[in-house]
């Protein structure tokens, strides 16, 4: 409450992890990335069918981390270093994120997110990095904790990235062996690796934020350039 009457909500949707077959789940670090006074987030359940309903409710989406994602999706055979799939994401948050794009609402697309975003929009992705990319890599699963910046990306000049990065490098985590491999029409690749794999996505408009990264910003509690990307998003979604 703010001078005696209520403070007009901003509903943020968070997408959902299917833990089990059994649970629904994400973590605090994604809910507390969006939330501020005048932000209501809310989980989604994986329900493909009521996708259209919930991209009328929200006001934006974060696609959030997790497992690894269908390849009959954009098309291909499971290659023998997939990893375990839930179809009922998958097909939601397909759904979700076209609904969205129709809609011209805005989103953030953290890690599988910007794989799924992808894939939404008419692009794909490696299924498997290490066995798929044509060039030597760089350690993109890294063995340290969640909050270090174990890599550094270049960054597109011109890109709403740059902005929010205020410069053309930034150091961020790693932890995914899939990756968009081609970017959706009306997206542009901003930021990459230096061993060439894309680390983000971002709709080619000025209007709305549409990004897609592939670290994890909502576990750099500390860093500058994640705030800064949170709240352009929220902002959007306000």
């Amino acid at each position: 409450m703010t001078g005696g009457k209520r403070v007009k909500q901003v509903i943020i949707g968070i997408t959902s992890s299917i833990a089990e077959e059994t649970l629904l789940s994400t973590t605090l670090a994604n809910i507390w990335s969006v939330n501020d006074a005048e932000v209501l987030p809310v989980v989604l359940p994986n329900i493909a069918d009521k996708a259209e309903h919930y991209a009328d409710m929200v006001d934006g989406v974060l696609l959030t981390g997790g497992g690894d994602i269908d390849p009959a999706l954009f098309g291909e055979d499971p290659h023998p270093l997939l990893g375990e799939i839930t179809p009922e994401r998958d097909q939601f948050e397909v759904a979700l994120t076209k609904a969205l794009l129709a809609r011209n609402k805005p989103l953030l697309a953290i890690c599988r997110g910007v794989q799924i975003l992808a894939i939404a929009g008419g692009g794909d992705m490696y299924q498997d990095l290490p066995s798929q990319f044509a060039k030597p890599l760089i350690q993109h699963r890294q063995h340290a904790p969640r909050s270090y910046k174990s890599h550094q990306i270049t960054i597109g000049q011109g890109t709403r990235l740059e902005m929010l990065a205020k410069g053309n490098t930034a150091y961020v985590n790693s932890y995914h062996h899939q990756a968009v491999r081609k970017v959706p029409a009306g997206f542009q690749a901003s930021a990459w690796t230096n061993d060439g794999v894309i680390e983000a996505i971002e709709n080619s408009a000025s209007y709305p934020f549409q990004v897609g990264v592939q670290w994890h910003p909502e576990t750099l509690v500390d860093d500058e350039f994640s705030t800064r990307l949170f709240h352009a998003f929220i902002a959007s979604c306000k």
